[in-house]
């Protein structure tokens, strides 16, 4: 399978069956089927899905127009944060796991898509940077900000908790992943978080 084009915000590929986010391909020149991924515990099923085209399709999302194309070498698992993945071969897919930022809890823990070989299109609302870990370095990143990372899976990491966070049920605030090299993540902008307004407060 051919690698993908990135023309004009949008990532063309040749027909086939591809991975893909789930309001994919926006355009084919021909017949796009889709069917949701199988599987009895499957993480990635919200976000991917699969998509069988008869041609030539597009594949570009609105809310995250900035478009990165990563290689993916035959010996390498590359993780990807499946709510930016736009596109990629099926059999690229290894499968979808939950990355837990709280040890031991599934609170808080995000849905990744582990894939190999190929190469993947992922879709973030800015910009994307890549980041080499050499052996014994550390890399801390917002979980909004990862996008994909090759190495080691990362730790979660919390800072030191305030008063309010053992008192009140709403649990940390400050959560971060941390990678150990050697390592290679790609990174975005994080984005503004949206805080509850208490009970009884007008806006």
């Amino acid at each position: 399978m051919n690698d993908p084009i990135l023309e004009n915000g949008m990532a063309k590929v040749e027909a086939g069956l591809f991975l893909a986010a789930s309001t994919q391909p926006v355009a084919t020149l021909g017949m796009a089927k889709a069917k949701g991924l199988g599987g009895f515990i499957t993480p990635d099923r919200v976000s991917l899905r699969q998509v069988e085209t008869t041609g030539d399709s597009f594949f570009a999302s609105a809310d995250a127009p900035f478009l990165t194309a990563l290689p993916i070498l035959p010996d390498t698992v590359m993780g990807a944060v499946s709510a930016k993945v736009l596109v990629a071969p099926y059999a690229s897919r290894v499968k979808g796991r939950l990355l837990k930022l709280v040890p031991l809890s599934f609170a808080r823990s995000l849905p990744v898509t582990l894939l190999q070989k190929g190469w993947v299109v992922l879709a973030t609302k800015s910009r994307v940077t890549r980041r080499v870990l050499e052996d014994g370095a550390t890399l801390t990143v917002r979980p909004d900000a990862l996008v994909a990372w090759i190495g080691k899976d990362p730790s979660g990491f919390c800072p030191k908790l305030g008063m309010l966070d053992i008192l009140l049920p709403r649990g940390p605030r400050s959560l971060f992943f941390t990678f150990h090299g050697p390592a290679t993540v790609w990174f975005e902008g994080a984005e503004k978080p949206v805080w509850r307004r208490p009970r009884g407060v007008r806006a």
